[in-house]
This record gives C-alpha cells, sequence and structure tokens, in this order.
C-alpha cells in the first residue's frame, strides 16, 4: 500500500522482501522535473544491500519503504541477483540521483533543504549552487536514541517547505524522519534519503571510479577508504543477504511463475 501517491509508472517489483520501483535513471528524473514545490510531500528511497538486510531483521521499518514514492535499488550485486531470477531490477544510485536533480533539474530561484551532519557539508554545496536558495538543519548524533532530536528533524521539514529536501543523516534515521513528516498534511514537496552523497560532491568522501560502479564493485572502494566505518557492516551482510537469496530462490522454485 502506497498511501495514495503512487508513481504513475507501473507497479513494484518484489524481491528480498522489498518492493522495487523498476525505472531507469532518465524516467526518474522526467518524474522530478514535475513534481511541484508545493505538491503533497512524498520521499524516495534508496535501499541498498544494508538496508535489505536490516528489513529482513526489522520488518516493522518496512511500512516507510512501502510507503514511498520511489523505492529504488542501489546496489548493483542485489540488481544482478534480480537477474538471476527474472525478476530484474533496474540500478539508481542515491548519489547518481542526486546529483542529476542538481545539475539536471533544480533551476534558479528554488529552494532546497538539506538535513545534514554538518555545516561544513551545506555550506559547501550552498557555494557550488549559488542561484539556488538553501536552507539546512544539522541534528546532533545519535538520532534513534534522542526522541527530541529527531522530532526536530521532523518538524524542520515540515516547517520549511521546500522543492526538494535532501535527508542524508544515514539509515535508518533517515528513513524514519521522511515517513514521520509525511503524516503532516502541511508538509511540502519531494524528500531524498541520500546517504553520503553530498559527501560525494563536495569532495568529503571520494567515489568509486566508474568502471568500478559498472562492475558493482563501489562497495569494494568504499571499504578500502573507510574500513573502519565499513568492514564489520560489509562483513556481516554477507552471510544474511546470501539466506535471502537462497530464500528467494526455493520459493520460486516451489511456486513457478506462470
Amino acid at each position: 500500500m502506497r498511501n495514495g501517491q503512487l508513481c504513475p509508472d507501473q507497479t513494484r517489483t518484489r524481491f528480498l522482501g522489498v518492493s522495487f520501483d523498476c525505472l531507469e535513471q532518465d524516467r526518474v528524473i522526467q518524474l522530478m522535473h514535475q513534481r511541484r514545490p508545493d505538491a503533497a510531500f512524498c520521499y524516495v528511497v534508496t535501499p541498498n544491500v544494508d538496508h535489505i538486510v536490516r528489513l529482513a531483521e526489522q520488518r516493522s521499518m518496512l511500512p516507510r519503504y512501502d510507503g514511498a514514492w520511489l523505492c529504488l535499488c542501489d546496489s548493483k550485486p542485489v540488481q544482478m541477483m534480480s537477474r538471476s531470477v527474472r525478476r530484474p531490477l533496474t540500478h539508481v544510485t542515491g548519489s547518481d540521483l542526486t546529483k542529476a536533480i542538481f545539475e539536471q533539474v533544480l533551476r534558479e530561484g528554488d529552494l532546497v533543504t538539506l538535513i545534514v551532519a554538518s555545516d561544513q557539508v551545506a555550506a559547501k554545496i550552498a557555494e557550488r549552487y549559488p542561484r539556488v536558495n538553501f536552507q539546512w538543519h544539522v541534528p546532533p548524533h545519535g538520532l534513534l536514541a534522542n526522541p527530541e532530536a529527531m522530532q526536530s528533524v521532523v518538524d524542520f521539514i515540515v516547517e520549511h517547505p521546500s522543492r526538494f529536501t535532501f535527508v542524508a543523516v544515514g539509515s535508518p534515521q533517515s528513513e524514519i524522519a521522511v515517513a514521520r513528516a509525511k503524516e503532516h498534511r502541511a508538509a511540502r514537496g519531494t524528500a531524498l534519503c541520500i546517504g553520503a552523497s553530498l559527501e560525494f560532491m563536495t569532495g568529503d568522501r571520494a567515489r568509486a571510479p566508474a568502471w568500478m560502479n559498472r562492475a558493482g564493485l563501489e562497495w569494494v572502494h568504499r571499504m578500502a577508504t573507510d574500513p573502519r566505518r565499513l568492514w564489520k557492516r560489509y562483513l556481516f551482510s554477507i552471510p544474511p543477504l546470501l539466506r535471502l537469496y537462497w530464500t528467494e530462490l526455493a520459493e520460486r522454485q516451489e511456486r513457478p511463475e506462470p
């Protein structure tokens, strides 16, 4: 159930327990062009392996993804797995989508909200795009354990309507915040949960070379450049991801599609 805000293109494809929109990035950008700043609030999520594994363990989070206007696969390995069961997903990364919106969709005078981890990142983005009007909020760390801080994010989104709101405070914090903002009738615009996308744009983090992205090896580059933060996440994500995949295969063998 998508709460009345359907993507106009098609129904979703369910894979590994998550329902995805199978749209190419060009089509997503077309839809972004069509979204009005005063439209009822909606949001976009881009689940990767970490999200998918967490959702399998915390099913209570699923409604926040099902309630998204768009749910796009941000994992090349997951896309490759989907092809093996003849449920091919498209691959649209939050980083590529964010950059494309800034370069192809935003117009002079547009209002944009940033929910970010540091003033420095927001200031760099504002300096890079001087014709866009920015407003931003930097919540404290530990949003999941700080209800007041989480509420401050929700309130800022609702009270500062923008054409686009980019939420970059980690997962599942970002998804929780936008889902709660959507419950407010006064909320307007389109929000995107984008991870480290803004930091890639500012150069605060280095993104993988294009050939690694195409080969599905961006995770290798990320782990090599930030091993202390990511090695446990990736190591402990592999076994549950494989279990989900084998479960998917077994279920499809038991109930073959017509």
